[in-house]
């Protein structure tokens, strides 16, 4: 009984002094991460050295991801939503609404020139104002378009060219992964769930960067550490040896 009472005061101090020593390395490292900045910066997610901002691009678009005019990012979100809910919620069809909208277009125009020439008789009927489309948003969306998919297809050919087997096969898995969502649901939703992403989890990440980073280093930190329990009680003890076929006669 001494002997047992003896051991667990012994277990009990080593647990105590290693908890002491945890909270004062995780002590010190949050003060170091306060008190230098250049540290602060170098320990974000994945090696970031810049800001948010200049990740997505630096431009209008970010700032609409970001949230910079709430005015014009909501607009953007709630016009996403509403297309969204009128081809999945409501069924409709891409091309019922745009005859829908030519039609009350022209009634429109209709209206207003038929309303003036009769509440001003004797007056000339005023004109409707011509819609011309400006041919600089099409080639911007157009130049945009293509700038994005080339960047996609450099990525992959680069993981594929690269070398690297751990980034190949999280693109690989990732490919894979998007696929199977796709299945799941149609591509109208499957944009706009990532429409919606792109316009939520970045300005979410800017304002929580710090937590944000802690959290998802912690949680590596703890997959690394039981892999290599893993590897170390189990996956290192298994034989390894090659694989010869049978020769069926």
């Amino acid at each position: 009984m001494p002997e047992k009472s003896t051991a667990e005061n012994l277990v009990d101090m080593v647990e105590t002094l290693a908890d002491s020593v945890s909270k004062k390395k995780s002590v010190s490292f949050f003060v170091e991460e306060k008190s230098n900045p250049v540290t602060n910066q170098l320990n974000r997610l994945f090696g970031r050295e810049k800001a948010v901002h200049n990740l997505l691009g630096g431009g209008k678009s970010a700032d609409v991801l970001l949230w910079r005019n709430k005015k014009i990012s909501a607009s953007v979100l709630t016009g996403a939503t509403a297309i969204w809910v009128l081809f999945e919620w409501l069924n409709y069809h891409f091309l019922t609404l745009i005859f829908f909208a030519l039609v009350l277009g022209m009634l429109a125009q209709f209206i207003w020139t038929n309303a003036s020439g009769l509440f001003n008789s004797g007056r000339s009927q005023s004109k409707v104002p011509r819609l011309v489309l400006p041919k600089d948003i099409f080639v911007s969306i157009a130049v945009q378009i293509r700038e994005e998919v080339n960047r996609a297809l450099g990525f992959l050919q680069d993981v594929a060219c690269g070398g690297n087997i751990k980034q190949f096969l999280l693109v690989v898995v990732s490919l894979w992964a998007a696929a199977v969502v796709g299945s799941w649901c149609n591509f109208l939703t499957v944009f706009y769930v990532g429409f919606v992403a792109a316009h939520t989890l970045p300005v979410l990440y800017e304002r929580y960067e710090d937590e944000v980073d802690s959290f998802v280093y912690a949680v590596l930190e703890q997959i690394q550490h039981n892999y290599r329990k893993l590897d170390a009680g189990f996956l290192s003890k298994i034989p390894k040896g090659k694989l010869k076929g049978k020769k069926f006669e």
